[in-house]
């Protein structure tokens, strides 16, 4: 990834998105060739040069401080997700040692087997599913089954053909996936199998290259979902994804369900309808 120019594609995909007026900038009279908000404006709002602003767009000033950095923010209303991938982008390139493979702690693989009663998984860089629950398998798709490169969450959504049906509000949920790959590609600019990823993602779904150009970046933290399952129907499902302590690159993804609602019964008959049957005891019953 070329930090220069995804640098400036995403300062200049932000301050496209606001008018002087939400800026609280009045009209000069000056005709104006671009959408949102102009190179100048956006120096004056962050208290910086015009030609110092250029040259950080253009990849061609260094590392700004973090007052710069904040008062950047400040100016093109970032989020809390858009300013760590603008510091991100921001940072030095640096050597990064070989990313090694993902472990999940027994700990928490104990945690998935307690939640027995709702989906909840562990992703990983990139999305990859690291660890998924019986109900998880069940709702979404059997990541376990899959080849170990395969069990990952974006390239599920974007080219499985049964996401598309499955997944209530594909497009919402697909978009913001590829926001979240956005923000991983930006603090792991040389994560080789990131890059290989979003190579297939780009060959491979017709809406990827849409949507990655689009420089929004997303952290997950709670939400909604919908599925459609083929056996239990429409199961509605509100989501809250943390990290667990000593790993920041892991997250737990567990769908809360209303006690006593209809997705309660649905899962309660998906767990019945897909339960382990006993097996026969050697030689038959006595």
């Amino acid at each position: 990834m070329d930090r220069s120019r995804e640098l400036a594609d995403f300062l200049r995909s932000r301050r496209a998105r606001i008018t002087p007026g939400q800026a609280g900038l009045t009209a000069d009279g000056r005709a104006r060739r671009v959408p949102g908000l102009r190179r100048d404006e956006v120096a004056r709002l962050a208290g910086v040069s015009t030609e110092y602003y250029t040259r950080l767009e253009q990849g061609r000033a260094g590392n700004p401080s973090p007052e710069v950095t904040e008062a950047l923010a400040g100016a093109l209303r970032l989020d809390p997700a858009e300013r760590e991938h603008l510091i991100d982008l921001l940072a030095r390139p640096a050597r990064r040692a070989p990313i090694s493979p993902q472990r999940v702690r027994p700990g928490l693989h104990l945690m998935l087997q307690t939640l027995e009663h709702v989906p909840a998984f562990i992703l990983g860089r990139r999305t990859d599913v690291l660890a998924a629950n019986r109900l998880a398998r069940q709702v979404l798709t059997d990541f376990d089954a899959l080849p170990v490169p395969h069990r990952n969450l974006a390239r599920y959504y974007l080219l499985d053909p049964e996401a598309r049906e499955r997944v209530g509000d594909w497009e919402r949920i697909a978009a913001e996936t590829v926001a979240v790959l956005r923000l991983e590609a930006g603090r792991y600019p040389q994560d080789r199998r990131l890059t290989d990823l979003i190579s297939e993602l780009t060959l491979r779904s017709p809406e990827f290259s849409s949507w990655w150009n689009d420089h929004r970046v997303l952290r997950r933290t709670h939400g909604t979902k919908l599925y459609h399952h083929p056996l239990a129907g429409d199961l509605h499902f509100s989501y809250e994804s943390f990290q667990p302590p000593g790993d920041t690159d892991q997250s737990l993804c567990v769908y809360n369900i209303e006690p006593g609602s209809a997705t309660a019964q649905a899962l309660q008959f998906l767990t019945n309808w897909t339960a382990p049957q006993p097996t026969a005891p050697p030689g038959g019953a006595p």
